[in-house]
């Protein structure tokens, strides 16, 4: 069992795991001519259910009630009117769950067992698709098929047409992980043909195995040295910035490792077929490369976990008038669950990301040789890579102790040194103006 601890460290992944060998089935049926659409919609939504069953328990209620809700809604009201309620349903009902979890953690002082991890984990997946569905029906580029008001339809009939919502809300290769993919694109990949079975996905599947193993190699190497380290409590002086750095290496490497095995089921499935593209509407999650070698905090945030950035985008950014950045980053901090460290971390990483702005616009603006920009370019990724690590210390502490922690160790340098640029380079541009 020791390896197969290693192999699935997480319990999500080793669900995500165990839904493996129905993905390729899915794919595999999905070339017979006698799997028709509605088994298709129908083994997904069954998947869905099962393994919400067997990974959530009885908290898999938690997730099927505000589902059900949400196709009920969709059926109830008008494309126009059925945003807003939607938003606020499937936010006002995450946020319940989340202040269970902070009344054990906090109040109780005891830790949160794994299944309610992974249900709230599943909940805010759904939030995801439930806001996107509806946002796409609000704009016109899925259109509701329930007839006319005064038209008699029989409940078979409207719950074949229910049946695509409840099955992309619940569709098992997205339920605990992977990154979210539009009404549309699920639709049509469901109702393609297979795209060549077990053979088409094999090589993807094959790299993507080699990548999640060298990632899990490195993680355990970074952990033995963080171990050596001793971590933010027994770190002295300049080390503290060190274990920082090393120690959100070890959550990024579980990041990537978790993104990589969500974009493998779907592989599976034969709902990934342009997961491999460059960066676009539908694209990776795990861009490591542009994480790892960016020196731009604002390239960063729009690349980690892309999918999850260009749903904030859409739904936050480009609907506020004023103060957009910000609005976007205290919304991320609510739908992750409003925790001490999280709000810290996200509002800071928005003082970061405007910071990061005025900063590079000033230096594109100085006259520099080619050997300076090279300069500044190195250190600005150096920065960039430790602001970065603070950030997901204090996201991932959450509580007010490992905040306090952070904030007493030398990595405390950072937020500091954002706000006073920010200040010096807000009253430049003024008198520039």
């Amino acid at each position: 069992m020791h390896w197969l601890q290693r192999l699935f460290p997480h319990p999500v992944s080793f669900y995500q795991g165990v839904a493996f060998p129905f993905a390729l089935l899915f794919n595999c049926l999905c070339s017979l001519d006698s799997f028709s659409i509605h088994a298709r919609y129908l083994f997904l939504l069954a998947g869905g259910g099962i393994l919400a069953v067997a990974a959530l328990g009885s908290l898999a209620m938690l997730v099927f009630i505000p589902a059900l809700v949400a196709v009920i809604l969709i059926t109830l009201l008008g494309p126009r009117e059925v945003y807003r309620p939607m938003f606020f349903l499937q936010m006002g009902w995450q946020t319940v769950c989340h202040l269970g979890l902070h009344y054990t953690e906090y109040y109780l002082q005891e830790p949160p067992c794994s299944r309610f991890c992974m249900t709230l984990s599943a909940l805010m997946l759904l939030t995801q698709r439930a806001t996107s569905l509806s946002l796409d029906i609000r704009e016109g580029s899925v259109e509701t098929a329930w007839g006319s008001p005064g038209s008699r339809c029989s409940w078979s009939a409207r719950l074949g047409v229910a049946l695509p919502y409840f099955s992309y809300l619940l569709c098992f290769p997205s339920l605990l992980g992977g990154p979210l993919r539009s009404f549309q694109s699920f639709r049509a990949l469901v109702h393609g043909s297979c795209r060549g079975g077990r053979l088409h996905c094999f090589w993807p599947l094959a790299r993507r195995s080699v990548q999640i193993l060298g990632l899990q190699s490195l993680r355990v190497v970074l952990g033995e040295a963080v171990r050596a380290l001793g971590g933010l409590a027994e770190c002295r002086g300049a080390q503290c910035v060190l274990a920082v750095w090393s120690t959100a290496g070890l959550f990024k490497l579980t990041y990537y490792s978790h993104w990589l095995l969500d974009e493998g089921l779907l592989q599976a499935a034969g709902f990934a077929a342009d997961l491999d593209q460059s960066p676009g509407e539908e694209g990776s999650d795990a861009d490591i490369w542009t994480l790892e070698t960016t020196h731009r905090l604002s390239l960063f945030a729009r690349t980690w976990n892309h999918s999850t950035a260009r749903w904030l985008r859409r739904l936050i950014f480009q609907r506020s008038r004023a103060w957009p950045l910000w609005r976007t980053f205290a919304f991320s901090a609510w739908w992750h669950g409003l925790h001490p460290g999280q709000v810290f971390g996200f509002l800071y990483w928005a003082l970061a990301v405007e910071a990061d702005y005025r900063i590079h616009a000033w230096a594109w603006l100085c006259p520099r040789s080619p050997a300076l920009r090279l300069l500044h370019r190195a250190l600005a990724w150096l920065h960039t890579q430790l602001t970065v690590a603070y950030i997901l210390l204090a996201v991932e502490g959450r509580s007010f102790s490992s905040l306090w922690l952070l904030w007493n160790s030398y990595g405390c340098v950072f937020p500091l040194m954002h706000c006073i640029l920010l200040l010096l380079l807000s009253k430049r541009k003024h008198k520039g103006n």
